[in-house]
């Protein structure tokens, strides 16, 4: 191969390498992107005035940690008390969307027995999903 050649085919490397840097998100970390609504529904909880909220998610994930805290205290203390907490202990199933408080097949709740406590009006809460070392977060309030 000619000098020429050679040079060229170096060239092509490095825009081949800057195109895929740039314009594929192959080293990009990928994260869950969560969405939330909330209606007034009547549903067997505690505390009848309080929504139903329903937490949305871009795919299809076997979860592996669902989490639930207030913003300011997580702003504090990265490890506040949850006001709900759930882990897998098996092979939870592949969900898209779940509720506050919703048992899923696989999971359970990090402290036994432990209830989803309920949530305050006009709080920031702060959502943190994982699926193995994808995680999530997003942050609510109910009016």
């Amino acid at each position: 191969m000619t000098k020429k050649d050679t040079c060229l085919v170096l060239i092509l490397i490095i825009l081949a390498g800057a195109y895929v840097f740039c314009f594929t998100d192959w080293f990009k970390t990928k994260t869950i992107k969560i969405f939330s609504t909330s209606r007034h529904i009547q549903y067997a909880r505690a505390r009848n005035d309080l929504p139903y909220i329903l937490f949305g998610m871009e795919g299809t994930y076997r979860l592996t940690e669902i989490k639930v805290v207030a913003l300011t205290d997580f702003q504090k203390n990265p490890s506040a008390a949850s006001v709900w907490h759930l882990i897998s202990v098996s092979n939870s199933i592949p969900i898209k969307d779940f509720t506050y408080g919703q048992h899923i097949h696989g999971m359970k709740p990090s402290v036994a027995g432990e209830e989803p406590g309920d949530l305050e009006t006009n709080v920031m809460y702060h959502l943190i999903v994982s699926d193995g070392h994808i995680q999530g977060t997003h942050d609510f309030q109910i009016k």
